[in-house]
């Protein structure tokens, strides 16, 4: 028999186990809290890193998908193992304080948003608290919520009995999480993969969890409206043309996946069928439905991606336009990008901004700084850094992605930027003998998948010495465990904050400041600045580049310049103006020209801070 917990109770099984040991048959006896297909209640107590939620029975744990801090429910033992084990959940017996009623009608069947059983003041709560528990017990970096510090301040938590063992043992209390305005219909890329239902029925949807089964729903609560009409409009398509869904099993059928990109900010809206064929059958066709699909935004791209692979992996390598371009433009802040079917780009810009502001403000960047930003990808923090920096060093090992960031820096006017393809652990040590041992590293940004960082890669970093590092992360786990790296190579966290990119789903993003403790000489490449190469003059220690900003943003409504038009207009004004990135390397360098409202408002600021004669 099972065990079976009665009013929060539970009996131990004893089995006998027979092995041979020499000669004889020994026997002990093994004691089982419960077993497998055994039914139990349990009060769940905690949520696990992809949140399930978890319960105890005599101090044995059980994950229970679905279930949530404060439950008490019934649930069936699926698998066992030594210290832990797997439920299914029955029954919510007691409903949790921070149960709510998921808005999406299959969003336990998916499984692609964990949490929205859960309430969203409560997932922001667990997410901080989850980074926090990383940084201490994988990092050995003393870093709390502020609710869990006011806690070990009143002296209610024993949270604080582990200060005294970590590396750094002054407390950190994390900064409030970056929190989503409306944590629905936030993502701006979705893909429907389209086959048959057990009827042979044509459908579209997300694949159930660890399946492979498709759950039809071409509604998506975390995807954008226009979705539902342009993925009805694909399957009308293959309905009327006899277009066949790709069938993985076999091999056969045209259409694999219906991938769509939006853009938030500018309205562009791509879609792209995948597909398993040389082309798609009625490509005009095909543009004029979906042309005429409904939806309110601007169709910019329709393009095929050619997979022909008996593969899991959704993209093939080639592209084909069938109407307008290949791909579409939005905004991160104030930076423009250009996103193809295969670009990496956030899926929530909104959230995104916030994040990269947040790296941004940690960096503190002055504008004589050189930043170096270690797996760059199409270089979307990278730009946002050369607002400020004087120059910006990307690394990124995929060929595509250099080639995209170098676009998407090109479209910003940005020439202060410079891409290396490769492992960044090579990339650096090369470029550093190339530069006469003056390469410059002030600012290190990393920004890794969520495997974390290589340790060659943080070996390499060390060595660099930046006074700083900005770590953004998706995985506070390998964040935690590469963090501790840097704090035992002499760097300390000065500054730690969560953003909430992905609500619903047990995801967060964080983003961490190190700063430089100590230097050993042997260990480190030496920085050599030559002045020659800073924007510093006599006049300019009147004002800086940020200051000058400041003044023209306060006195003309909220308008922005760049450092490039500043030294423009400061030219203009016979301010001399030393060797600078901002500026062309030569005269025929094509860079865009500072308009006149922006002249005349950076020139009143150059007369404010009496950088040149009032008129």
């Amino acid at each position: 028999m099972g065990c079976i917990c009665l009013s929060g109770k539970t009996s131990l099984n004893i089995k006998t186990v027979e092995y041979n040991k020499g000669n004889g048959i020994m026997s002990k006896e093994k004691k089982f809290v419960c077993e497998k297909n055994d039914e139990l209640e349990l009060d769940i107590t905690d949520l696990g890193s992809t949140g399930e939620g978890i319960g105890k029975i005599d101090g044995y744990t059980l994950f229970v998908k679905d279930a949530l801090i404060g439950d008490k429910v019934r649930v069936k033992v699926i698998k066992t193992k030594k210290n832990y084990g797997y439920a299914r959940l029955l029954e919510i017996i007691k409903p949790s304080e921070f149960r709510v009623e998921p808005e999406c009608p299959v969003a336990r069947q998916c499984g692609g948003c964990q949490l929205q059983h859960c309430s969203y003041e409560k997932q922001l709560s667990w997410k901080e608290e989850k980074v926090a528990n990383c940084l201490r017990r994988i990092g050995g970096v003393p870093v709390y919520t502020e609710e869990e510090y006011k806690k070990i301040a009143a002296g209610k938590s024993e949270g604080s009995k582990s200060v005294e063992n970590t590396l750094n043992g002054t407390p950190i209390i994390m900064e409030p999480i970056l929190r989503m305005d409306r944590p629905v219909h936030y993502r701006n890329k979705a893909q429907f993969p389209v086959g048959y239902d057990k009827d042979g029925n044509l459908v579209a949807g997300f694949y159930a969890g660890r399946t492979h089964s498709i759950i039809p729903q071409t509604d998506c609560l975390i995807q954008h409206e226009c979705n539902k009409q342009i993925v009805e409009t694909v399957l009308e398509f293959m309905k009327k043309y006899k277009v066949t869904a790709y069938d993985e099993k076999k091999n056969k059928g045209i259409v694999r996946h219906i991938l769509t990109r939006v853009g938030k900010t500018t309205g562009e809206v791509m879609v792209c069928l995948v597909i398993n064929a040389k082309k798609l059958p009625h490509p005009e066709e095909f543009v004029e439905m979906i042309r005429n699909c409904g939806i309110n935004l601007e169709i910019k791209s329709i393009t095929v991606n050619i997979n022909r692979e008996k593969t899991n992996v959704i993209l093939g390598e080639k592209i084909e336009t069938l109407y307008g371009h290949s791909y579409i433009e939005d905004y991160i802040g104030d930076i423009k990008y250009r996103i193809s079917p295969l670009s990496f780009y956030q899926v929530n810009p909104e959230q995104t901004k916030k994040l990269y502001q947040t790296a941004l403000e940690f960096a503190d960047i002055k504008e004589s700084e050189v930043v170096w930003d270690l797996y760059c990808g199409i270089g979307t923090i990278s730009l946002f850094m050369a607002q400020t920096a004087a120059k910006v060093c990307g690394v990124e090992i995929v060929p595509q992605a250099i080639e995209d960031a170098k676009q998407n820096a090109e479209l910003n006017h940005m020439i202060n930027t410079e891409f290396f393809v490769g492992a960044a652990e090579d990339v650096v040590p090369t470029q550093y003998e190339k530069s006469g041992g003056k390469l410059r590293a002030d600012v290190v940004t990393l920004d890794p998948p969520r495997k974390g960082c290589d340790e060659k890669l943080l070996e390499t970093v060390v060595k660099m010495a930046p006074s700083r590092i900005v770590y953004v992360s998706c995985d506070p786990g390998t964040l935690a465990r590469d963090v501790k790296v840097l704090v035992e190579r002499g760097y300390e966290v000065k500054r730690v904050r969560a953003c909430d990119m992905f609500g619903g789903s047990f995801h967060v993003e964080t983003v961490v400041l190190l700063s430089q403790l100590k230097q050993k000489p042997d260990d480190y490449i030496n920085v050599t600045i030559e002045l020659d190469d800073v924007d510093i003059t006599s006049a300019e220690t009147k004002a800086t580049y940020d200051e000058i900003k400041k003044y023209v943003f306060e006195h003309n409504a909220g308008m922005k310049v760049s450092n490039l038009y500043i030294s423009q207009v400061k030219r203009k004004c016979g301010i001399e103006v030393g060797k600078n990135y901002n500026l062309p390397k030569n005269e025929d360098s094509r860079q865009p020209q500072c308009p006149e409202d922006k002249e005349r408002a950076i020139v009143e600021a150059l007369e404010h801070f009496k950088m040149i004669q009032q008129k």
